[in-house]
């Protein structure tokens, strides 16, 4: 069990940079147009769909990659708990 949770903290570390870099690419131009941001894209527009109907959109900025970035931080220390139960 434990190494089932340590592979899924590991994944979870993962996307979060995933996320994380997907925000960065709206700062370059053409950035979603290039194979990274494609990949990049594909991996993150299926968690982020769901999340995008909450309307997180304001001040000029999209909170929607906070949101699941909180969410995964929280997946994160549910799974550490666990850990050392």
């Amino acid at each position: 069990m434990t190494l089932v949770i340590l592979i899924l903290l590991k994944v979870l570390e993962i996307y979060s940079y995933i996320l994380v870099a997907y925000a960065f690419l709206s700062w370059v131009p053409n950035a979603y147009d290039s194979f990274i941001g494609r990949l990049i894209t594909s991996l993150v527009r299926p968690i982020l769909a769901p999340f995008q109907r909450f309307k997180l959109q304001f001040l000029g900025l999209d909170w929607t990659i906070v949101l699941v970035l909180f969410l995964i931080h929280l997946l994160s220390r549910l799974l550490v708990y666990l850990l050392y139960i």
